[in-house]
């Protein structure tokens, strides 16, 4: 519903801004607000690469110049139309993004920043040593320029051509950014591995990120080549692809609004500093290094923190209650059966021939000693580690050898040992990544705001808030995740888990570091949820809590089963007190 007003007052704000390029009459201060919209485009995607999926690229530069270069030769060697030269560059600029992420994203932090640096210094140096396509140094002249009405268009309808695309380029990538996708390559940038158990397909995400920032580079490029009806080298150097990078920095990363804000400030730095080009590197690198260390949160991270001390977000209040949450898929016997399983690091083996069979609508514990490999075997469930042998059997599926993202799809929910929320993302946020996989639109969709999208972004958050109403949460919607008392943040993961709409739901440890009351309160919580049809796998230490709420116990010892059964069981297996005290007292095995 934002929406709406929000996409009134752009428009309202670029038909003011159309006006008062309409007061213009030198030429010099049209190339400036030309500029301004020019920067812009390269910063929204780079924001959408960096600011928002986290990915570090230093190679902006090669896509400007594929844009740039693609329109040029499109608009010499052919008679094709101007404005659809400009379509096709985009796309070409596409495909080069697409070619650039294949290889940079086999390697993470400074060495992806390297590979794309690498990128544009090739690039560099093809359209410089190329002479017989790229024209060298000297360049290529004679790029037919856009018209309307088949005169060439002057430079005050430039910059009317470029406020358009930049006001269709902010709607689009605000539609696309606040909502699934948004979601989903914050969460990249926050933790992949978390992102991935949640249905994230985490490298068809980067690469979408990619593409998205040449698409806007690319068509920034065509424009100023078009503009310009002459492109060498120059325009497409090193300082290029540190100024794009700027851009976001000193706007904020991760704000749809940072861009444009750094576009006008750093463009009018620019022109004003021309003629000063050593006085213009060092403003730019103290610019760079003010925006990494005094303000890392950009203009708008200071603007956005000042505006939230000001206003306090009302309770979020869905259609959705609690009460209406189900979690059965019907039916009874195995859901789950692991067989022969093994896995070893080097010599050590954390699973030797495990087996065991999980039922529907049971609640099964996963207990042993410290480096029995109950973690290990969970992460072997949910596709983060491949076992080395064994059959892993989920629903009538083989899911050896399947990603992350997939095994989720198929019903497999889970928390980690140690915490992996995304921290930064509001609580409500972190619950509604949870429903990313079963939101059925796609990219197009998100991008253009269809109807399908917005219903499923409302069902998607009603739902949300019936599972932060279920575990406790829902006063707390707004609030940053990371900010919470350890104890309400496994809530939160518990939550965000349950959103996946799992059959089976694979908890690590969800009692760690909680308080015998809260303890307490947790076991409640997972009696309900399992009477409300969800199957449970839970790793844990505290017997207390295993032995209240089990139907079934699984022990594990340096690898190998030992045991299975009902608690009572397990808490008389000589085996298992062995394994826990020596054979000692089974005091620890007993409820409290």
């Amino acid at each position: 519903m934002k929406a709406l007003p929000n996409t009134a007052a752009s428009m309202l704000l670029t038909l003011a801004l159309a006006a008062g390029v309409g007061l213009l009459s030198n030429d010099y201060h049209l190339r400036i607000a030309f500029m301004i919209c020019i920067y812009y485009l390269c910063g929204a995607g780079m924001n959408v690469l960096v600011g928002y999926a986290g990915q570090k690229s230093l190679g902006q530069a090669g896509l400007f110049a594929a844009g740039a270069y693609a329109v040029a030769l499109l608009t010499i060697k052919t008679e094709m139309n101007p404005w659809l030269a400009l379509a096709l560059s985009a796309v070409v600029a596409g495909v080069a993004g697409v070619l650039i992420a294949l290889p940079s994203l086999r390697v993470k932090g400074p060495y992806l920043a390297m590979v794309t640096l690498a990128f544009g210094v090739v690039v560099e140096k093809l359209v410089t040593e190329w002479t017989d396509v790229f024209g060298g140094a000297s360049g290529l002249f004679g790029i037919r320029p856009i018209t309307w009405n088949g005169a060439p268009l002057d430079m005050q309808q430039w910059v009317w051509l470029a406020l358009g695309l930049s006001l269709l380029t902010h709607l689009l990538l605000r539609n696309l950014m606040g909502g699934r996708v948004g979601r989903a390559l914050l969460s990249l940038q926050a933790d992949e591995i978390a992102a991935a158990s949640v249905g994230v397909r985490v490298y068809r995400a980067k690469v979408m990120a990619f593409v998205v920032a040449a698409v806007t580079c690319g068509i920034a490029g065509a424009l100023v080549a078009q503009q310009n009806q002459y492109i060498n080298s120059d325009f497409i150097s090193f300082h290029l692809s540190i100024f794009i990078l700027l851009l976001v920095l000193f706007g904020g990363v991760g704000s749809i609004y940072g861009p444009m804000v750094s576009a006008v400030l750093l463009t009018v730095i620019d022109a004003g500093l021309a003629s000063w080009p050593s006085v213009q590197h060092f403003i730019y690198g103290a610019l760079l290094l003010f925006a990494l260390y005094a303000m890392p949160g950009g203009v708008m991270g200071v603007l956005g923190a000042w505006y939230k001390r000001k206003h306090v977000l009302p309770i979020p209040q869905g259609e959705a209650t609690s009460s209406g949450l189900q979690f059965a898929r019907g039916g009874s016997g195995a859901l789950l059966k692991v067989h022969g399983i093994c896995k070893a690091y080097g010599g050590v083996q954390t699973a030797q021939d495990v087996g065991f069979t999980l039922q529907r609508g049971h609640v099964h514990a996963l207990i042993g000693p410290n480096g029995a490999g109950k973690t290990t075997m969970i992460n072997m469930l949910t596709g983060i580690v491949a076992p080395d042998a064994g059959v892993i059997e989920f629903a009538g599926r083989d899911v050896v050898g399947r990603q992350a993202h997939e095994i989720c799809m198929l019903g497999m929910g889970r928390t980690f040992q140690n915490l992996r929320l995304f921290g930064d993302l509001s609580v409500l946020d972190n619950v509604m990544l949870g429903r990313h996989g079963r939101m059925r639109h796609g990219f197009i969709a998100s991008l253009l705001a269809l109807p399908s999208a917005r219903s499923e972004e409302v069902a998607a958050r009603d739902h949300a808030l019936a599972l932060l109403q279920l575990v406790g949460l829902l006063p707390l919607a707004h609030a940053a995740a990371g900010s919470l008392p350890y104890g309400l943040q496994r809530r939160v993961e518990l939550a965000r888990a349950l959103a996946t709409d799992p059959q089976l739901l694979l908890l690590d440890e969800p009692a760690a570091g909680l308080n015998p009351q809260e303890t307490a309160e947790l076991g409640d919580l997972l009696v309900r949820i399992s009477r409300m049809g969800l199957s449970i796998l839970m790793v844990e230490h505290h017997m207390d809590l295993v032995m209240r709420i089990s139907d079934h116990v699984i022990v594990l010892d340096y690898g190998v089963k030992i045991a299975e059964g009902a608690p009572a069981q397990i808490q008389s297996n000589a085996r298992v007190i062995e394994a826990y005290l020596g054979g000692e007292s089974p005091d620890i095995l007993a409820p409290v």
